[in-house]
C-alpha cells in the first residue's frame, strides 16, 4: 500500500530515484535488485536462490511476515500520524467494516468470553489499543504505553500481513485464526490511507475511489491510479515472477513493498524504474531470504469438498489442454517461468498498469486456489471464473461451446 503525499519528490540524498518520491502505505510483501539476489539473476527467477527450509528459518520468516514493520513506524506515526487517528477514532467496529482482521488467537481467554458476552465496547477507540497492545490486529504493529492507567498508542507501523493475511472467522466476522498467504481482498487500503490527517484532500479522493481488495502500489511513484487487486502470496514456490507486469522474483517484490510502499528502513534499487533508495541501517535487506523462504512454504489452498463438479471438472480439463495449455503451460500453469510475456491487446486487458511498469506487459497468472480469490484478472475486472471464460473465449476466438464453458469453470474450481 501506498500513500503519496504531494507530487513525487525526491526525499533526501538517501532516497534519490528518478521519481521516487514520500510514499505510504506498502502492501503486502512480496520486491529487483540489491536484495538478497543479484541484480542478474532478479528478471529471470525465483530459482536463483536456494532456499534454507530448516524450521528454524521457517519460523523467523513467520515472525517477518506477521510482525515485522521493518521500521517503517517512522512514516505511519511521525509523517502520516495514524497513531493519531487510530487513538481517536478507530473502534473495532470500525477497523472490520474497512476489512482489518483479528487474530483470535492472540486475545486471551478471559478477553475472548467478554467480548462474546458483550461486556466489551466494540465501538471504543480504547478497545483498539488494547487489541493492538495483545498483537491481536493482522498486519498492525502498536507500541502502547500506559501512562496514570490510560493506554496510549505512541508508534504504528504495519507488516506484510496486513494485505496478504486473513482470518477464518472462527470467532466471528473480521475475528478469527491466521491464514497467511490468503489476499485480504475485505481490506479498504485506501479508506484507512484516506484518514491521514496529512494527505489533501484531492490525494483522499483518490484512495477512497479503490475499493475494498484493491491497491496501486505505483501511485505514490507516478501520480497515477490503476489499482489492482491484492494478490495471494500463496502457491508461488516454483513461480518465476511473482508480480502481475513480473518485473522479479518474491524478494524483488518484498523489497520494492518494504521499502517503497510499507516506507521500511531499507535498500531497493532498480534502474529500469528508475528507482534507487539506499538507507542506514538496512532493515530490509538481511530478513528477505527467511521471508523468502517461509513465502514458498506456503501451499495454496485446496478446494473445499462439493464446491465443484467433479464430473464436468474432468471433461473440463480437456477443454483446458485443448485450449488453455499454450499459456498455462506446466505444473504451474504459466509461460513466465519460460520468461514469455504478453501485451495487453493479447489478453484483452487493459494496457494503462503495464505501460506503468518496467516490462510494459503482462505475465500468464499461475492458476491455483482459484475458489478462493475471487475478483480476477489484475484490476478484478472478472468477478466470477464464469466471465473470465466467457471474456478469453471471445478474445481468443475458442468457440466453445455453454457446456464446455460450464466444465471449464469447474475443472478451473478444481484447482
Amino acid at each position: 500500500m501506498s500513500v503519496s503525499f504531494g507530487r513525487p519528490q525526491a526525499l533526501s540524498p538517501v532516497h534519490r530515484s528518478g521519481a521516487v518520491l514520500i510514499l505510504a502505505l506498502g502492501v503486502a510483501c512480496s520486491p529487483q535488485p540489491r536484495v538478497n539476489e543479484t541484480a542478474s539473476s532478479i528478471p529471470t527467477g525465483a530459482g536463483a536462490v536456494a532456499d534454507d527450509p530448516s524450521p528454524q528459518n521457517l519460523s523467523a520468516g513467520r515472525e517477518v511476515f506477521r510482525f515485522d514493520t521493518f521500521g517503517d513506524e517512522q512514516f505511519w506515526t511521525d509523517t502520516a500520524r495514524m497513531h493519531e487517528v487510530v487513538q481517536k477514532s478507530v473502534s473495532p467496529a470500525t477497523a472490520l467494516s474497512v476489512g482489518l482482521k483479528v487474530d483470535a488467537d492472540a486475545i486471551p481467554p478471559d478477553v475472548a468470553a467478554a467480548i462474546k458476552a458483550g461486556k466489551v465496547d466494540l465501538n471504543d477507540p480504547a478497545t483498539t489499543v488494547t487489541l493492538l497492545k495483545l498483537n491481536a490486529v493482522v498486519g498492525l504493529k502498536g507500541t502502547v504505553t500506559t501512562v496514570n492507567g490510560k493506554d496510549n498508542l505512541t508508534r504504528l507501523g504495519i507488516t506484510c500481513a496486513l494485505c496478504h493475511s486473513t482470518v477464518d472467522n472462527a470467532f466471528s466476522k473480521g475475528i478469527g485464526h491466521r491464514k497467511d498467504g490468503w489476499p485480504n481482498r475485505d481490506l479498504n487500503v485506501g479508506a484507512i490511507i484516506a484518514l491521514s490527517p496529512a494527505i489533501t484532500p484531492a490525494q483522499k479522493a483518490v484512495y477512497n475511489s479503490w475499493g475494498p481488495g484493491k491497491y496501486d502500489p505505483r501511485f505514490n511513484i507516478d501520480g497515477k491510479s490503476t489499482p489492482l487487486v491484492l494478490p495471494p502470496a500463496y502457491g508461488l514456490a516454483h513461480v518465476r515472477n511473482e508480480t502481475y507486469t513480473a518485473e522479479g522474483p518474491i524478494s524483488y517484490w518484498n523489497a520494492y513493498v518494504a521499502v517503497t510502499q510499507m516506507h521500511g528502513h531499507g535498500n531497493f534499487s532498480d534502474p529500469r524504474l528508475p528507482i534507487d533508495i539506499r538507507q542506514t541501517p538496512d532493515m530490509v535487506g538481511p530478513k528477505l531470504g527467511s521471508l523468502r523462504a517461509y513465502q514458498h512454504s506456503i501451499e495454496a489452498p485446496a478446494p473445499p469438498p462439493g464446491s465443484f463438479d467433479n464430473a464436468a471438472s474432468v471433461r473440463g480439463r480437456v477443454v483446458f489442454n485443448q485450449n488453455c495449455i499454450t499459456c498455462h503451460v506446466g505444473a504451474n500453469n504459466t509461460d513466465n517461468n519460460s520468461g514469455v510475456l504478453h501485451t495487453a491487446s493479447e489478453t484483452g486487458q487493459g494496457p494503462a498498469y503495464a505501460l506503468r511498469t518496467a516490462n510494459k506487459a503482462y505475465r500468464t497468472t499461475p492458476l491455483r486456489g482459484l475458489w478462493q480469490h475471487a475478483p480476477y484478472f489484475h484490476d478484478g475486472s472478472a468477478a466470477t471464473l464464469e466471465e473470465v471464460v466467457a471474456h478469453y473465449n471471445n478474445i481468443r476466438r475458442l468457440n466453445l461451446s455453454d457446456a464446455q464453458q460450464r466444465d471449464l469453470v469447474q475443472y478451473l474450481k478444481s484447482l
